[in-house]
């Protein structure tokens, strides 16, 4: 039997609704003041005048700081991070991942442009192609449409209101007209602003967007300018160079004049015509935001205006006029941010206009000079820069230009998020396409494999040139990633390792072929997930089948440059190596997963072994005796339990060698509690490596057991638990049960997985 739908009415006031939207709406418009008096914006701009005398660097640098900052270890040591390349306004979506050198290059240019009050030069992020560079001006264009619609951000234009005979006579008094009131304007009406449109004959909005405050006498602004914020400029502060020495655009000055004519002088008069409109930053409607694609068009352009027939009933002092509007991406993005994107893609002769533009903060056009406020960011890849470096008028532009560099990120952990992020974003909810662990962590690693860079030994110190010599790839992907488990290298030498990392990660800064200058992109590797999740032979998006991708991706020698790299001694660029490289960690991860899921031992038993190690040392070293827990008498330090453990660490047999291991882990502990006082230890972050060598001894010990549980979970997976004894059915259920339940497999991948672990470890 069908169930009929109850009416919306009776569940839902439309009309209520609607009513209350209108209201919010309505009130939000005043609350923000979208539109007010030049009277009344004067008194705001009087009570805030720092803010509303910014220039558009200083706006971008308010941004930075609005956001706030924190900072990051990385292997080129700790980095300020701000905040807003995260996002905050919007979950986080579409931040931006690492590239905190980029973040704080660019916010010290941007801090010395509002220093000087304009910008004069331009910033180009120049990197390897899918090295973030247009998702960095991305973020910062969408940090500024946040930053507009807060009261801290808001930004203020002017249009001509042109009224009806009626109104402009006195007809209907009408007197001021807004909220607040502010300055009065003498006169039969103080302001057109409030004017409803049936009451106005014509309305010129400005592209431009020009300063409200530029329609006041230069003389006179300045004047005040100056003794408003005397303590602030003296601080440092500077006003913008665009207020203080520029103009009212063309246009705006034609019409200032004309009005100001036609009323014989009256500036009380003039002003009664503007209307003053809070505008937001938008890269949608190009508004202070807008990006210019590398293609053969002019940035900037005139139409005139008052051959629109829809401006006939302008007052007879302006209709003798010639007016243009302007258009083009230079008038959308003045007062803000201007993205030339793939700059260096256009032919030279399509931006050299920015040479004088750039420096001066003006465009010239037929008709007219534009001055412009306006922060400029361009991009470029390394090819193209290289090329435009060799051109002879480069020596014209490199001092007009900041280079910042983005190079492909060097930290498998950081690169993980980027493909996490994707993954989630074109995974739909109702997909029945599961994702398996470790994806994008193998997609990460192989990607940053293919981006590390051969060290050179000579440039170390002795001791620690010995080790650099010794490091491959993996090595340093893994040390770029904070591990202190590096195969090969014992924990004292990963240590020294650790200690000249930062010196390891800038060597190649001076080089042109720099670390992270070559390798994966990014994009390629988003396409291969894309791809990895059609497969066939998987029902989900499996890390085999990201393998089986890279197996196909490194055969196109011709197609990607990286691949083009003669493989170097040490294992540097040996692109289908690193394939196995993963794999095998791969199954490392996968294989301690599995052994935890079986649940033959409690996992706290390993730490407590530690910790009762760590206990027996202590009292060693400060040469006191034990209590015996069970018998209650004090007792000399366990020397055998303590050898015990130090065998299945690998410690060196000697006794010099044991005594010096005692003394650096309780060390270790005691640096760790001073920097984090009043928590207790966390052993598996401090003793990482320690702790996995006494779980991999635990299981070695029982390597057949294992093998034998994995061999039952496949038979449970491919033929059904009616094919196995009952307890050894139910043994797998709850192994595969926590493998779903605390990892995150699915059956499909389950089985994948364990079958990978057999053929691979327990064959």
């Amino acid at each position: 039997m069908l169930r009929l739908m109850q009416p919306m009415s009776a569940a839902f006031d439309a009309k209520s609704w609607l009513g209350q939207t209108t209201t919010d709406v309505r009130d939000a418009f005043a609350r923000k003041r979208r539109v007010m008096s030049f009277g009344e914006y004067f008194a705001l701009f009087s009570g805030d005048t720092a803010r509303q005398v910014r220039s558009a660097a200083q706006y971008v640098r308010d941004a930075f700081d609005h956001f706030g900052t924190t900072t990051v270890k990385t292997p080129r040591g700790p980095v300020t991070r701000w905040k807003l390349f995260d996002c905050p306004w919007d979950g986080g979506k579409d931040g931006l991942m690492g590239q905190e050198e980029v973040q704080a290059a660019v916010y010290r240019l941007v801090s010395n442009f509002a220093r000087e009050g304009r910008t004069n030069r331009l910033i180009l992020l120049h990197g390897p192609n899918g090295s973030a560079k247009s998702t960095f001006v991305a973020c910062l264009q969408r940090s500024l449409e946040h930053y507009s619609t807060l009261d801290e951000g808001a930004l203020y234009r002017f249009n001509w209101i042109f009224p009806s005979q009626k109104v402009a006579r006195g007809g209907i008094g009408f007197g001021g007209g807004g909220p607040g009131g502010g300055l009065e304007l003498p006169g039969a009406v103080d302001s057109y602003a409030y004017l409803e449109d049936e009451f106005i004959e014509a309305k010129i909005v400005d592209e431009l967007r020009d300063h409200p405050i530029l329609l006041l006498p230069r003389p006179k602004r300045v004047e005040f300018i100056e003794q408003n914020l005397a303590d602030e400029i003296r601080g440092g502060f500077r006003p913008s160079h665009y207020l203080i020495d520029g103009d009212l655009s063309h246009r705006n000055r034609q019409i200032f004049e004309a009005l100001l004519s036609s009323y014989h002088g009256d500036l009380a008069k003039v002003l009664r015509h503007v209307q003053v409109e809070r505008f937001f930053v938008s890269r949608r409607y190009r508004q202070a935001a807008a990006t210019v694609e590398p293609q053969l068009a002019v940035d900037a352009r005139s139409r005139q205006l008052t051959m629109d027939r829809s401006l006939s009933s302008l007052p007879p002092a302006l209709q003798s006029l010639t007016l243009y509007e302007f258009q083009g991406e230079l008038v959308d993005g003045n007062r803000g941010v201007l993205d030339f994107a793939d700059l260096l893609k256009r032919p030279l002769e399509a931006f050299k206009y920015l040479l004088g533009t750039v420096e001066q903060g003006r465009i010239s056009l037929d008709v007219a000079s534009l001055e412009i406020d306006t922060v400029f960011v361009a991009s470029s890849n390394e090819g193209y820069l290289a090329a435009f470096k060799e051109l002879p008028e480069f020596q014209s532009f490199k001092g007009r230009i900041e280079l910042v560099r983005a190079p492909y990120l060097l930290d498998h952990r950081i690169e993980q998020q980027i493909y996490d992020a994707h993954i989630r974003s074109v995974s739909a909810p109702e997909s029945d396409r599961h994702v398996a662990p470790h994806v994008a962590w193998a997609t990460a690693l192989w990607a940053v494999l293919t981006r590390m860079k051969k060290p050179m030994p000579e440039k170390y110190p002795k001791g620690l040139a010995e080790l650099v010599a010794r490091v491959g790839p993996l090595d340093k992907a893994l040390l770029y990633a904070a591990e202190t488990s590096v195969e090969g290298f014992s924990p004292e030498q990963v240590r020294d390792l650790q200690s000249g990392l930062e010196r390891i990660a800038r060597e190649s800064d001076s080089y042109p072929n720099y670390e992270g200058r070559t390798g994966a992109s990014p994009r390629e590797m988003k396409l291969l997930l894309m791809n990895a999740a059609q497969s066939p032979k998987f029902k989900c998006l499996s890390p085999f089948a990201v393998f089986e991708e890279l197996e196909e991706l490194v055969r196109g020698v011709t197609i990607y440059d990286f691949l083009k790299q003669e493989p170097l001694s040490g294992g540097y660029h040996e692109n289908r190596k690193f394939i196995f490289q993963v794999r095998d960690r791969l199954i490392d991860r996968i294989d301690d997963e599995v052994r935890t899921a079986m649940g033959l031992v409690d996992e706290r038993r390993y730490i407590e072994q530690f910790e009762r190690y760590l206990g027996q040392v202590s009292s060693w070293i400060k040469r006191e005796k034990v209590r015996n827990p069970i018998t209650g008498r004090d007792e000399e330090p366990d020397e055998e339990f303590m050898n015990e453990i130090e065998r299945m660490l690998d410690v060196g047999s000697g006794g010099g060698r044991r005594e010096e291991f005692r003394r650096e882990v309780i060390a270790k502990v005691g640096a760790w509690s001073l920097d984090n006082l009043g928590h207790k230890p966390d052993y598996e972050q401090i003793f990482p490596q320690p702790i996995a060598l006494l779980r991999e001894s635990f299981f070695g010990e029982r390597k057949k057991q294992v093998r034998k549980i994995n061999e039952d979970l496949l038979v449970y997976l491919v033929d059904g638990p009616s094919q196995m004894l009952s307890d050894a059915a139910q043994a797998a259920r709850k192994t595969i049960d926590t493998l779903k339940t605390r990892f995150g497999y699915c059956d499909h991948c389950a089985k994948d997985t364990i079958l990978a672990l057999i053929r691979k470890r327990y064959s």
